[in-house]
């Protein structure tokens, strides 16, 4: 079926817009194929250091000029639980490749932080930006040019998006990347909730609180819930660059195991010396973006992704704007609910059938588009499988037809919404985005005074101290890429929670995140321009009327627009918040970080 004319139309103003930005980057990337790998042409102390520590018979092939290298770069630590699995990898990678007669070396690794752990902590000021120090540090471990092409170890939040920006930059070089997959199932999402918002109410103590968290976060692999992390794995999916139904099989299993040792075979046939050249430079397209947007859509993802999706786009030579995000969100129907938009997890949802019915159902619907290339080969109906054993050999069968978990995952003919879970907002404060899908019609309009706080800290003081009492918009501002690093401001849902369940109407404007994990508050979010910019967040003042209309896409402040505006503007002393945890290393991130809007980028 023919793609719908709402996607093709997003897809042609995005590839118009792009001409000539994309065709400069495919002009490099041609002649980055055309230099070639240089292992031949190192110097022999060049190549002496870079297989030094090689067996002998290792060394033998890395000196000729026809055997396959494929570097590795690792995620890996032992802290989190989503990255522990890695320390396996190289080793299953290496043999692999080994049996076809190629080499594999771990290029570099990469650091991996947890917005779980640093959560309302000084160190989550550096999360986002993580991710563009990951995508240097990619950019560092491939500039040996040491290699043929490469596998890239990474699940969470900023690694992936990082892993993909750094990996376009050498976007002449076969990439493939391999998830660990996700934890098996704890304490249910909803439950968990429950006791963190009983905690906030006093209600049950710290030892309650810590037993119920590690009853849901209680093993290897990524959390459960759909946050950034497993918003990542369905964007690799779908736009081409996993194997086919690896997102959301579990670690230790001998599946993972299985698509483990393909993902490196795969992705050394693909290199330049082979007759199946693909290069993730040529797959990152705009068709696969558009497919990554409406898959996000489809599934209620991550907010963070309105974000991220601008930067990895930015970096093959692409243009997208939020109001391309915005009307491919009109045109794409939810067909998953995936807590925090629902009760169920993960491995619900790919025990329902997963990615491979999703893709079936977007791409029989016309909402995906099919002719791309992957790492599977052409065309995305490809992905309509599901990944098996069968005699202990790895095995692609066509995906069933019905969902096993209708109000899980359903179909196009029977949507949860008829319209995505992501929704912009614009109005007289400026731009900003919201995540709806989790969030209860009722509490899709607020009208309300606005209740100013110049941080998550001074919210969470006012509620302790009994003094939100009423229906308001919470406006948390100096929180946003330029002012602090735009950390999560997930601590506040927990109080927001709690009002909305006394009855008031509540929701948050910030120029901060809430991420992925945003609940049924609703939350207008990455508002731009931020407040140390001096945007009309910064001018607002307690009491200030405002309207949220997740509906319509508007967010308003009501009342004199041209009185608003000739306010001066509030200022807030951040310079204590701007050291300590290794805050005072990220100065210059800080002073380059672009908008939200065009990626909270330090890439200009």
């Amino acid at each position: 079926m023919s793609v719908r004319q709402a996607i093709q139309d997003v897809t042609d103003r995005i590839a118009a817009r792009s001409r000539d930005t994309r065709l400069d980057y495919l002009n490099r990337l041609e002649g980055a194929r055309e230099a070639g790998v240089n292992r031949t042409v190192l110097s022999c102390g060049n190549l002496a250091h870079a297989f030094a520590a090689c067996s002998p018979a290792e060394k033998a092939q890395l000196a000729g000029s026809k055997s396959l290298n494929l570097g590795i770069v690792t995620s890996y630590n032992d802290m989190l639980s989503a990255h522990q699995p890695y320390q396996f990898y190289p080793d299953i990678i290496k043999q692999a490749v080994r049996e076809m007669g190629s080499t594999a070396q771990v290029a570099g690794g990469v650091p991996a932080m947890c917005d779980g752990v640093t959560q309302g902590q000084p160190g989550m000021d550096l999360s986002l930006f993580s991710r563009d120090v990951i995508a240097m540090a990619t950019a560092i471990s491939l500039s040996h040019n040491m290699f043929d092409a490469a596998v890239y170890l990474g699940i969470c939040d900023k690694i992936v998006p990082g892993l993909l920006i750094g990996a376009l930059t050498f976007g002449h070089l076969p990439a493939v990347f391999v998830p660990a997959g996700p934890m098996p199932s704890g304490m249910p999402n909803d439950e968990k909730s429950k006791i963190r918002q009983l905690y906030m109410e006093g209600k049950v103590g710290r030892a309650e609180l810590l037993e119920a968290e590690s009853k849901s976060y209680h093993s290897a692999g990524t959390c459960t819930f759909y946050g950034t992390a497993n918003s990542n794995q369905m964007l690799m999916e779908i736009m081409g660059l996993h194997l086919p139904g690896a997102s959301f099989v579990n670690p230790g299993t001998p599946l993972r195991d299985a698509l483990t040792r393909e993902a490196a075979v795969r992705a050394l046939s693909l290199s330049a010396q082979g007759n199946n050249y693909t290069p993730v430079g040529h797959i990152v397209d705009v068709k696969a973006i558009v497919n990554g947007l409406v898959g996000l859509h489809a599934t209620g993802g991550s907010t963070n992704h309105t974000m991220h999706l601008i930067a990895i786009a930015a970096a093959a030579g692409l243009q997208v704007t939020w109001d391309d995000m915005s009307d491919l969100s009109d045109a794409t129907p939810l067909l998953a609910r995936v807590y925090p938009n629902g009760v169920a997890d993960v491995n619900h949802f790919h025990a329902a059938g997963g990615m491979g019915f999703l893709i079936q159902e977007l791409l029989a619907s016309g909402h995906l588009h099919e002719d791309v290339k992957t790492v599977w080969g052409n065309g995305l109906s490809n992905y309509a499988v599901e990944a098996k054993l069968i005699d202990d050999k790895l095995a692609f069968e066509a995906s069933p037809k019905e969902s096993a978990l209708p109000k899980v995952l359903t179909t196009v003919a029977t949507p949860f919404q008829e319209t995505g879970g992501l929704k912009l907002l614009s109005g007289n404060l400026g731009r900003s985005v919201i995540k709806v899908s989790a969030v209860k019609p009722e509490h899709r309009v607020i009208e309300a005074p606005a209740k100013v706080f110049h941080g998550q800290e001074g919210l969470q003081a006012a509620f302790k101290a009994g003094e939100l009492t009423g229906d308001m918009i919470a406006v948390v501002r100096f929180s946003g890429p330029k002012a602090l690093g735009m950390p999560e401001l997930h601590k506040l849902t927990p109080a927001l929670g709690v009002l909305q369940d006394r009855g008031f109407k509540v929701a948050l404007l910030t120029d901060g995140r809430m991420s992925g994990a945003s609940g049924k508050v609703p939350a207008a979010i990455h508002m731009t321009p931020e407040a140390v910019n001096g945007g009309p967040i910064s001018k607002i003042r307690d009491g200030d009327m405002i309207r949220l209309d997740a509906n319509e896409g508007t967010l308003t402040f009501l009342g004199d627009e041209k009185e608003l505006l000739a306010r001066t503007p509030a200022t807030e002393d951040l310079r204590s918040q701007h050291f300590g945890m290794g805050r005072e290393l990220f100065a210059g991130f800080r002073a380059m970080v672009g908008v939200a809007d065009k990626g909270a980028s330090v890439f200009q």
